[in-house]
């Protein structure tokens, strides 16, 4: 079982395995960390709970990427960016943007394809056992709500939702903050999952069905905070970060792995 030994170390500076691309420049005074960036591709690591994309005027990771490629490139009229992905809002990590419509097509079919693979690291309630194995449930997306429901095979609008996962460490919560009670009711688990399907919130409804809960989600029955204070729900962030996706690149062929270190607020589990 693999243990990191520290979460807050990460990957340094985001490492990407990847056909030489660009060097980054100098890091901009907007907020928005590169991870990987060359004409066809801009890959980016988001931070929470902002949003992916968001109509004008609404801040989102969109609109920061187009406004670090203007200032960068000094370009004066409007800039272009494909979205193949989202993260949900109270998620951070790895977003591939595209820069040009042939990209666009080619990373789409890709994703549509189910060909880019995505592991993610979650801190969920609890112990999870066993260290290894595959989960699969049938969901369904609520109508007019932004949030899914366990369904049956066959239902209406029921579909199947697969990850693999692994345990990577255990502890007692993170920066030591026990809940009064049982070792059981205070344990904790660092989980990495790799999503088989691309369903609504399924890595947080298949941990929470299981009674796991990714911390700070309350919207799937977490019952511990996590991260920063905020006193708007929409302004909370949970235990999911978004860690690896790997694609081939658009032009190259060759495949590309792209890292996002964990955030500043996600702290070192200490032992059991």
């Amino acid at each position: 079982m693999a243990e990191p030994t520290d979460l807050s170390d990460g990957a340094g500076t985001g490492d990407a395995t990847a056909p030489s691309p660009s060097p980054v420049h100098p890091p901009s005074p907007l907020p928005l960390q590169v991870l990987y960036e060359d004409h066809h591709l801009l890959i980016v690591n988001k931070p929470a709970p902002l949003l992916t994309q968001a109509p004008p005027g609404v801040p989102s990771l969109e609109s920061v990427a187009k406004a670090y490629i203007k200032a960068k490139y000094a370009k004066p009229a409007g800039v272009y960016l494909g979205i193949p992905h989202r993260l949900d809002r109270p998620v951070s990590g790895v977003v591939c943007f595209t820069r040009n419509t042939k990209a666009a097509q080619r990373v789409h079919a890709q994703f549509a394809e189910r060909d880019v693979r995505k592991v993610y690291w979650a801190l969920v309630e609890g112990a999870v056992a066993p260290d290894a194995g595959v989960w699969d449930d049938w969901v369904r997306k609520l109508p007019e709500e932004s949030r899914v429901e366990r369904a049956d095979e066959g239902e209406p609008g029921a579909k199947l939702a697969t990850l693999e996962y692994r345990v990577l460490r255990r502890g007692r919560g993170p920066q030591g903050e026990p809940r009064a009670g049982s070792p059981s009711q205070t344990a904790c688990t660092l989980v990495e999952l790799a999503p088989l399907t691309g369903r609504m919130h399924q890595l947080r409804v298949q941990a929470a069905w299981r009674g796991h809960p990714v911390l700070g989600d309350a919207q799937y029955g977490g019952t511990r905070p996590f991260g920063p204070p905020a006193e708007l729900s929409r302004d909370r962030v949970i235990a999911l970060h978004a860690r690896r996706l790997t694609l081939a690149h658009p032009f190259t062929k060759q495949e590309l792995t792209v890292e996002a270190p964990l955030p500043d607020y996600w702290q070192a589990l200490p032992a059991e």
